[in-house]
């Protein structure tokens, strides 16, 4: 694609972003995820404030390749990545749409409470944890006593 020649609008800009999925899991975006805090021109430059889960996360450098590229591939030129860290990303920042997301492909968005409300295959609320730790970090392993079926709980933080 060309360079743009105008300035997109920042709500084309955050239509654009959010069909940049989350390396990690990705049938979410990394807007409904909650990680990009802003978007904003200074000037010629794009500026994308990207919070990341958790400060060791792996994720961190191909978050910020995918935003790169994809925003590149719309033709902006001039874009500059700032990550921030204050305040520190919390799950309340999952989107609804994220949350149901999750819960589709079978894991089980955060609750207050601390642990899944029901299974994510079958709905059961007969859930036990394995381990507090899942396939990453961020994440709990369980299992549904009904159906079985084990699943990862994205854990509140």
């Amino acid at each position: 694609m060309s360079q743009v020649t105008t300035q997109p609008s920042i709500d084309q800009i955050w239509e654009w972003l959010d069909a940049v999925p989350d390396p990690e899991i990705p049938v979410i975006s990394l807007v409904d995820l909650g990680v990009i805090r802003g978007v904003a021109w200074d000037g010629e430059t794009l500026v994308v404030s990207v919070t990341p889960t958790y400060s060791g996360c792996p994720a961190t450098a191909v978050i910020a390749l995918d935003i790169e590229t994809a925003l590149r591939g719309h033709g902006i030129a001039d874009l500059r990545l700032k990550t921030q860290i204050s305040p520190a990303w919390t799950t309340d920042w999952l989107s609804d749409k994220g949350r149901a997301k999750l819960e589709a492909y079978g894991i089980a968005p955060p609750q207050a409470a601390g642990g899944p409300e029901k299974c994510p295959h079958c709905g059961s609320t007969e859930v036990t944890k394995v381990s507090q730790f899942g396939s990453t970090p961020c994440k709990a392993h369980w299992r549904c006593q009904d159906c079985l079926e084990p699943f990862d709980y994205f854990k509140c933080i």
